[in-house]
This record gives C-alpha cells, sequence and structure tokens, in this order.
C-alpha cells in the first residue's frame, strides 16, 4: 500500500514539474516572440511590403543585389524606380530618399557617373537612368541633367545590326536580345520626348520593329530571347538568326518595354498604333501559356518537361506589362483577370512570410544570357539549370511595379 502511495506520489511531482516546465518554456517562447520588431506590418499593400522589405536587407539602395560597393548597374536603376511610383503614389519620402539616394552614391559633384564605361556599349547601363528624370524635375541639379546627357550619348553612339538595331553589348556585336528593348528604349523614348521635340521616335519605334521581325516565332506569337543577324554566333539559328528557345524574364523585359514606351508616344505619332499592336499580340501569345497557377514557366512554351519551373520575375514583368497595360487603355479589359490571376500566383505561391513580417521572393531565376564566358548556349538544359536567388531584384522590383497597377 505504501508503495502504491509513493509511486502515485511521485508521478504528481512529476507531472507538476512537467507543468510548470511548460509553462515556464510558453512564456519564453512568448517573450522571444514579443521582441520582434515587426518591420511590415501584414495589413499594408503588397507594394510596401516588398519595399520595406527590400529597405531592411540593404538599407542603402546601392547595396541591393549583394553589392559590397556602389555600382550603376541596371538592377539598381530598376527597383528604384519602382521605389520612385511607390512615392508617387504613397507620398512617402522615405521611398522617395531611397531612390535618391542610390542616384547620389553614384553621381559626383560633376555630373559624372562612378564606375561608368562608356566605351563599353553595354545597353543594361541605360537603364538606371530613368530613375534621373523625376530627380532632375524635382530638384533641377544640374548633375542629374549631365548624367542623363552622358547616356543620351551611349546610345548616339552605341554600334548597330546593319538593319540599325542597337547591339547588345560592344562585345556582343550584331546581336540584339529582348532585353535590351527594356535596358533603352524607355529612357531613350522619354529623353527625345523631354529634351529633343521627339525626335528620335522614329529610330525607337524601328528597334522594335526589328524584334518583331526577326525574332517572332510565326506559330507561338512568343518572341526568342536573342537575335542575331550575322548568324554567326553558336547559339543562332543558320536560317533564321533567333536563339533556340524561348524565356520568360526576356518576354517580361520586352513586355515592360513596350507598356513603357507608349507613354511617351503622342497620341497623333504615326508608329503608337504599331506598337500597341505588338502589345496586344505579345499579350494574347503569353497569356496563352500562362499556368493554371496564373504564372509563367522559366522556359514557358514546355511547363511539362522535368527540371521546369515556376518564375517569379518573367510572371511579375509579364503581370505588371499587362495590367499598365489593360489601365492606360493599350489592352482590352478581360486581361486584367490573367493580370489578376498572375499577382495572385506569386504571392500565394512564390512569397514567404519571415517571423519579423518581411517577405522573401522565391523561385528568381539569378541570371540568364546568351554567349559569352562560359558559354551560354541557349538550350532548354541551359536555362532550367541557371541558378535561383530568392529576393533577386529582377523580381522584387516588378513585383512592386505590378502591385501599384492592381492597386494590391
Amino acid at each position: 500500500m505504501k508503495f502504491t502511495y509513493c509511486i502515485s506520489f511521485m508521478a504528481i511531482l512529476a507531472i507538476s514539474a512537467s507543468f510548470f516546465s511548460c509553462k515556464k518554456t510558453e512564456k519564453k517562447a512568448e517573450t522571444t516572440t514579443s521582441r520582434i520588431k515587426m518591420v511590415v506590418d501584414s495589413t499594408e499593400k503588397w507594394s510596401e511590403k516588398m519595399a520595406k522589405s527590400i529597405m531592411y536587407r540593404n538599407p542603402e539602395a546601392w547595396q541591393i543585389d549583394d553589392a559590397k560597393r556602389p555600382k550603376w548597374d541596371y538592377v539598381h536603376g530598376l527597383v528604384s524606380l519602382a521605389f520612385e511610383k511607390l512615392y508617387a503614389e504613397t507620398q512617402n519620402k522615405a521611398y522617395y530618399d531611397y531612390a535618391k539616394g542610390y542616384a547620389d552614391a553614384l553621381i559626383d559633384s560633376s555630373g559624372n557617373i562612378v564606375n561608368y564605361e562608356i566605351e563599353k556599349y553595354n545597353i543594361d547601363m541605360i537603364n538606371a537612368g530613368k530613375i534621373l528624370f523625376d530627380l532632375y524635375a524635382k530638384t533641377n541639379d544640374k548633375r542629374y541633367k549631365i548624367a542623363m546627357d552622358t547616356l543620351r550619348l551611349q546610345l548616339k553612339d552605341q554600334p548597330r545590326t546593319k538593319s540599325g538595331g542597337f547591339w547588345h553589348k560592344k562585345r556582343y556585336p550584331n546581336q540584339m536580345w529582348l532585353d535590351g528593348l527594356y535596358m533603352g528604349a524607355p529612357f531613350y523614348t522619354q529623353y527625345t520626348t523631354t529634351f529633343e521635340e521627339g525626335k528620335a521616335l522614329n529610330d525607337i519605334a524601328k528597334q522594335f520593329q526589328l524584334i518583331e521581325t526577326n525574332a517572332k516565332d510565326p506559330n507561338t506569337g512568343l518572341l526568342y530571347h536573342g537575335w542575331d543577324e550575322s548568324r554567326q554566333m553558336e547559339w543562332a539559328d543558320k536560317k533564321t538568326g533567333t536563339s533556340p528557345n524561348f524565356w520568360s524574364r526576356s518576354l517580361g523585359w520586352y513586355a515592360m518595354a513596350l507598356v513603357d514606351v507608349l507613354d511617351y508616344f503622342p497620341e497623333n505619332h504615326p508608329k503608337k498604333q504599331e506598337l500597341i499592336t505588338s502589345l496586344n499580340q505579345l499579350a494574347t501569345a503569353v497569356v496563352a501559356f500562362q499556368d493554371e497557377s496564373g504564372l509563367w514557366y522559366q522556359v514557358p512554351n514546355m511547363g511539362d518537361r522535368d527540371g521546369n519551373y515556376l518564375e517569379a520575375s518573367g510572371s511579375a514583368m509579364l503581370t505588371y506589362a499587362l495590367a499598365k497595360g489593360v489601365n492606360k487603355g493599350y489592352l482590352p479589359d478581360y486581361f486584367m483577370e490573367n493580370a489578376t490571376k498572375g499577382f495572385n500566383g506569386l504571392t500565394t505561391k512564390l512569397i514567404k512570410v519571415q517571423d519579423n513580417g518581411t517577405i522573401t521572393l522565391t523561385q528568381v531565376c539569378a541570371v540568364a544570357g546568351l554567349g559569352g564566358n562560359p558559354y551560354r548556349d541557349g538550350t532548354y538544359k541551359y536555362y532550367i539549370n541557371e541558378r535561383k536567388k530568392d529576393n533577386d531584384p529582377k523580381g522584387t522590383g516588378p513585383f512592386i511595379l505590378a502591385a501599384l497597377q492592381l492597386d494590391k
């Protein structure tokens, strides 16, 4: 009897100890959670959630993309432009200061762009110049105008194909990439309408005409990533000059280029309707390959092949272009359903929320190109095996732009 009593008493002690131990652990967990400073409020719009997450991870805009020192680069320009658009919507000066901080870290007192080498004739370097128009208009700081003039000078002397298209880079002769239309054309369009009375608009329209004529697949309506007028590159089809495959982000770059240059083409310009037609044809082509999730695959027309994946940056870019196209009246209203579906796919499938409220965009292709060293052959295997990177700015910038267009 005593033995049974002792066991029962010991069991009660064990249970009591376990109870108080659990309570202590729960209290500690609650205390730890309460100490986490919430960076992002869950009730905020997606545009501000992403912007605040970017600022938290990169206190200075030049630090984006893991940069160790300030550099003039297209991805920083892409994100900074999104911040300018967000400021215009919210009037939160922190967003304006973030974009301005990037420009001021890269443009010295004489208007020179730090670490920029015009002689490389890399059309990617034009893109960041888009943030300078608004800064110059607001501040009348001549440094910004001098920097824009320098970029315009690059376009003046940028090597061209025999038919008149800008080379993607000096070291990539005779090649036009879809990426390059976004890198150069919107800045070129805004510059010529702002400072040159639109004298270069026909030249800008020609860049798109060359791509439409030479890089479009007649069966799908999609455009190949690159076109080599000389047919000399190993990746180029010997008959057409096109690269072997479609790539979702290159289609996204091109779609954004179309919808953005249209902002600066006057209504009565004879080439404006051609550009609107190209945008409509592209929109029809890409929604035919939109996954049921709302997203687009890395290689968009091969969603059922092993190794392919739903890619964030191309999906965000196409979502933005479709939404803006409808908002501006360039596209029929029914494309807004595709844009909404695309954005919902991003937020439900590819966004992760951290303990402090910041958000992470996953499944972003870090980089892809053609040629170079090591050689990039443009095959299916190549595209699906390029590395992925969470929160790559080529995804986060367009995510903000898409969120703004959809008012999400």
